[in-house]
């Protein structure tokens, strides 16, 4: 279990460390946004603005894949 967060959410995931970009931290959406939180130094960071109707977020290495209904988006964490 994620504290604080629910980890069975499909608007959460977890970078798993050595996976490459974003190892051990938590990727979540919250107010339309896709954020970051790191457990180790308990901040938060915004990645994504305006991000609407997600069904749900998944994490492979440095990419991070938002499924909306019709189409998927990915996001290269690598290239922020």
């Amino acid at each position: 279990m994620i504290p604080g967060f629910k980890a069975d959410s499909p608007l959460v995931c977890e970078g798993i460390i050595g996976d490459g970009c974003g190892g051990g931290r938590i990727f979540f959406i919250e107010d339309e946004k896709l954020q970051v939180y790191d457990p180790i130094t308990k901040k938060r960071m915004i990645l994504l603005e305006d991000v609407n109707n997600v069904l749900s977020i998944s994490k492979k290495g440095c990419i991070i894949t938002l499924k909306y209904e019709n189409k998927e988006s990915c996001l290269d964490l690598s290239k922020i």
